[in-house]
């Protein structure tokens, strides 16, 4: 093989060594304050107490079993999830590219703002909001224990109500799909 083309050859190779595997987003741990900055996913430790001001997440939170995130002015590309958590609220000019999803909690709070995905309240037993949110995808309320109040939002989905004890209250909700069940009247 002539010189200049193994010299290639040996280039091209220790080009092929030198690249960066592949990168893997970061997880972020919350126990107190996270500011205005860029961060990859937070999750938010079993017990933990999390408050996020105009914090900008590229991947998901995540709020464990005993949690309390509270969320003010941030913007979330992925998902908003909470099981078992105890507080999931998400306030004041956030924006959501998912959805904000709560499972099996006490307490959830959504207003002031933009959801392009769902909102979802399921099984929890404290007390439940959305309030003043533009919702890209629909409101589910199913099997709450606790009192849900859903008011003045604007819903491009349904909004469905099932199986909760109290029904939820509310009202003034624009929604361009179906008003479901318990919540036919709001």
């Amino acid at each position: 093989m002539p010189k200049h083309t193994t010299l290639a050859v040996l280039a091209c190779a220790g080009a092929a060594l030198a690249l960066p595997g592949s990168a893997s987003a970061e997880e972020t741990d919350c126990r107190s304050t996270l500011g205005a900055r860029a961060v990859d996913n937070v999750r938010v430790p079993d017990g933990a107490t999390c408050e996020l001001r105009g914090t900008r997440v590229k991947g998901t939170v995540k709020v464990e079993s005993g949690a309390t995130l509270r969320a003010f002015g941030v913007r979330v590309a992925g998902n908003v999830q909470g099981e078992n958590a105890r507080v999931v609220a998400v306030r004041s000019g956030s924006r959501v590219g998912g959805s904000v999803q709560v499972k099996q909690g006490v307490s959830a709070r959504v207003s002031r703002s933009v959801v392009k995905g769902d909102i979802q309240f399921d099984e929890n037993a404290g007390r439940m909001r959305a309030n003043r949110n533009e919702v890209g995808g629909s409101i589910q309320i199913v099997g709450n224990d606790g009192a849900a109040t859903i008011r003045l939002n604007r819903v491009d989905g349904n909004l469905q109500c099932k199986e909760n004890d109290p029904a939820p209250v509310g009202g003034a909700n624009r929604v361009d799909g179906n008003k479901e069940d318990q919540c036919a009247a709001l």
